[in-house]
């Protein structure tokens, strides 16, 4: 049985690995289409970019809506989760499910949604509509965060802390803080990364002066299939794979499903 669990398991890596092997490899070639075992060596690809402003640009606007959304989902997600782990609400698991759904509905479905709900408010197209809408798929994770944060809470550390003369804010600050400080902090660390690849719903939020970078490659590759397509996505897969290794070093990508 260990034999077949570990064949199973090289097996799935290698299948999840292979797309993102050929990326890369794909992005050093020579020729001037993507090809896989790449032609050649050449940085040409990765020096291209640095000649599009475009991709710069988005660049920057995806580190900047990426951060708002994790600074927003994480705010949000940790007062609901401290209310749903500390109080008894009604309908507790009911909100729970509220609040996660966006885990579960197809993305597609989500953006057509919004696109839908923030047009008669002037917010679809705008800075503000696309912060909200990453919000709204970001901030789930944050809260499956804090409650996984909070499952082991010793609540009476709070009480001790309330008979010393501590007031509910310098309890939450000098005690329920730090235990759940490494939950808070990774699950803006995820929901920066959701924000920062998100493509689907970005797609109904997005406006000509406002594209992300995810965006700017997969409108490229509507008008062009060129190396510069895997050079762009060799360097979102390394973002993604250095945060996903911070991330694994603070808190543990299997706690985020209530694994040890």
């Amino acid at each position: 049985m260990k034999a077949a669990r570990i064949t199973v398991t090289v097996i799935g890596l290698i299948f999840l690995l292979i797309p993102l092997i050929v990326t890369i490899g794909a992005s050093f070639t020579t020729a001037g289409y993507p090809t896989f075992p790449p032609k050649g060596f050449s940085l040409q690809w990765y020096e291209k970019i640095l000649d599009r402003p475009e991709y710069m640009s988005a660049f920057f606007n995806s580190v900047k809506f990426a951060f708002l959304a994790a600074f927003f989902s994480v705010l949000l997600g940790t007062i609901a989760g401290l209310a749903l782990a500390k109080y008894n609400l009604p309908g507790k698991t009911f909100i729970v499910s509220l609040l996660t759904s966006p885990l579960t509905i197809p993305h597609l479905v989500l953006g057509a949604a919004l696109l839908i709900y923030f047009t008669p408010m002037l917010l679809a197209g705008k800075p503000i509509g696309f912060i909200i809408a990453h919000v709204v798929i970001c901030v789930p994770y944050a809260i499956r965060f804090v409650l996984t944060g909070l499952s082991g809470f010793d609540y009476t550390l709070e009480r001790a802390g309330m008979v010393l003369g501590a007031n509910p804010f310098m309890v939450f600050w000098k005690i329920t803080l730090p235990i759940i400080r490494p939950a808070i902090f990774s699950g803006a660390m995820f929901a920066f990364l959701i924000s920062f690849d998100n493509v689907t719903v970005s797609l109904f939020m997005v406006s000509t002066n406002m594209r992300t970078l995810p965006l700017e490659l997969f409108f490229h590759m509507q008008d062009s299939y060129d190396p510069m397509v895997a050079s762009v996505s060799s360097i979102v897969i390394l973002i993604s794979a250095i945060f996903i290794v911070i991330f694994e070093k603070i808190y543990g990508i299997g706690k985020l499903f209530g694994g040890s």
